[in-house]
């Protein structure tokens, strides 16, 4: 069995105050294979700038530019995440949405906003637009 031992002591990662760990289901229950990496990369941006509830308000100007991504993929990248229940968007707020089964609520519908999407608001999800 191996043995644990940090190799940089002076650099052990602790939960820093504002919430930014990745949770390791992520990968352990697969949502990491549903999505592309513009998807991965934009999921990884709103974890490391959410609060503790996940909340996060990056404009897609300033989005674009961390990630060196086009608008477009953007768009798509944000889509691909909802589609992915990963997080719920509702222009200009982003939620990083929980992992643990028992949170989905499966009448949230596109908007994630605790109750049944109308047709508008899924299809402006889908071009990227707030409702």
């Amino acid at each position: 069995m191996t043995i644990k031992t940090l190799l940089c002591a002076r650099r052990r990662r602790k939960v820093p105050a504002q919430f930014s760990w990745i949770d390791q289901r992520l990968v352990r229950d697969r949502h990491i294979c549903r999505c592309g990496p513009e998807a991965l990369a934009l999921y990884l941006l709103l974890v490391t700038v959410a609060d503790a509830e996940g909340l996060s308000y990056y404009a897609d100007s300033t989005a674009t530019k961390l990630l060196s991504m086009e608008q477009a993929a953007l768009s798509q990248a944000r889509r691909d995440l909802v589609a992915a229940e990963l997080i719920a968007y509702r222009k200009p707020l982003y939620q990083v949405l929980s992992l643990d089964p028992g949170d989905r609520d499966p009448d949230a519908g596109a908007s994630g906003g605790g109750g049944p999407a109308s047709l508008s608001e899924i299809l402006k999800g889908m071009i990227g637009e707030g409702p």
